[in-house]
């Protein structure tokens, strides 16, 4: 038995402990605000599997000028903060090419196509079941020709393995009455699911794992120092030595990583969501995740109302929300359920992002005790039971079902 250390309480981190803590580790855990406290809070609560198209793709090269200027798009920059941005957004273009993006595409596919086996054993273990909605998310295009512009991409998915089915507007509308009739094609994927409550989810699994044993350190990680014996991790508080390390602090963990030999480009994507209370009655508005493609977000039923949730705004971590993004999300979220209220409750959280779509998911380069599993970008929920699973790998130094090579930490270095 090992003492281990996970740094991050969202999906990620909890699910590393759980996998840990199965092997048979003893785990502390270490966050200032416990479970769901980061990004892992006010996500769309998809457990997206088919969502292997990175933002970065060849299209990016024509639409970015239309994305920046455009008071519709659901993608902004704040231009004082381009500077910073710069070395970022040049690795994101870098990463845009045909070749790169698919590679990234079917890199990301193969940890999908495991992802539900990341979950299994932990919501059955934990009981999590209560939590668990299994209604395909259905992807909407409002014309024809929009979701003719989407076909490569769908093919892409198609050719890697996921499965999906096309509906047209009646079909749509057949699906979820509520909807306006403006969506001329809808796309439904198969095996994809949502919590009702992603934070309780959390908090609960996090519960349960204390009443096995996971010790919790309410308190932020300033230094991480590898040697030969172990790890000592350092907090306001004090330090503490572990024979091994989990870093799984979303877009915290550039800093720790520096410091373990390995400079990661990690960005903060801010994202939003607005909640909208539920007032329909028995029969919620909707019956699944619903996301309209053009306009970057989801809308998903869950226990507290309608979450909608999406954009992208690169900014840092500033805390002044952009008012600009939280008025299209009402704008665009009314035009396609006329029947929602005013909304409640805005959120900006801050998704860990890598210029190529891809998590940084193996060893650090300073020392083989010091396990990475970050930069899940929008698909952490997804991703998190995997990335715990293959954390605890890492630790066991079991071999992986995997090939891991694409998630490197090194593949940033020149």
């Amino acid at each position: 038995m090992k003492n281990i250390a996970v740094i991050g309480a969202g999906f990620v981190g909890l699910s590393a402990a759980y996998w840990l803590m199965r092997d048979g580790h003893a785990v502390t855990l270490y966050d200032p605000a416990g479970a769901a406290g980061g990004a892992s809070f006010g996500n769309a609560g998809t457990f997206a599997n088919y969502a292997c198209i990175p933002v970065n793709n060849p299209t990016v090269f024509r639409d970015l000028p239309r994305y920046l200027l455009s008071a519709t798009s659901p993608l902004r920059v704040r231009w004082g903060y381009l500077p910073q941005l710069m070395p970022w957004l040049l690795g994101f273009l870098q990463s845009s090419t045909t070749a790169r993006y698919t590679h990234s595409a079917t890199a990301l596919a193969a940890l999908l196509g495991r992802a539900q086996g990341g979950y299994d054993d932990l919501i059955a273990n934990a009981g999590l079941d209560r939590f668990i909605c299994p209604r395909e998310c259905l992807y909407l295009y409002s014309s024809a020709a929009n979701f003719e512009a989407a076909r490569p991409t769908l093919a892409l998915r198609n050719s890697l393995g996921i499965q999906t089915r096309v509906l047209d507007k009646a079909e749509v509308t057949a699906l979820e009455p509520s909807l306006q009739p403006l969506f001329e094609r809808g796309v439904l994927f198969e095996g994809s699911w949502h919590l009702s409550d992603p934070s309780a989810f959390l908090h609960s699994l996090q519960a349960w794992l204390v009443g096995k044993g996971m010790r919790v350190q309410a308190a932020q990680v300033t230094r991480l120092q590898p040697s030969a014996d172990g790890v000592v991790v350092e907090t306001p508080d004090g330090s503490a030595q572990h024979d091994a390390v989990a870093i799984c602090a979303g877009v915290h963990s550039k800093t720790l990583a520096a410091q373990c030999g390995d400079v990661v480009p990690l960005e903060a994507e801010r994202g939003y969501h607005v909640m909208y209370p539920d007032t329909s009655g028995i029969t919620p508005l909707i019956s699944r995740p619903v996301g309209w493609a053009e306009r970057g977000f989801y809308m998903t039923p869950m226990a507290q109302g309608i979450r909608v949730a999406g954009t992208v705004e690169l900014a840092g971590l500033g805390s002044t929300k952009h008012q600009g993004l939280l008025d299209l999300l009402h704008f665009s979220a009314q035009r396609a359920l006329p029947a929602l209220g005013a909304p409640t409750a805005p959120w900006l959280g801050f998704r860990p992002s890598l210029p190529d779509g891809l998590p940084v998911l193996g060893r650090s380069r300073a020392s083989s005790r010091v396990v990475y599993a970050f930069g899940h970008q929008h698909i952490g929920l997804t991703l998190g039971g995997l990335s715990g699973m293959l954390v605890a790998d890492l630790v066991a130094q079991r071999p992986s079902a995997l090939d891991l090579s694409p998630f490197e930490a090194s593949r940033f270095q020149s």
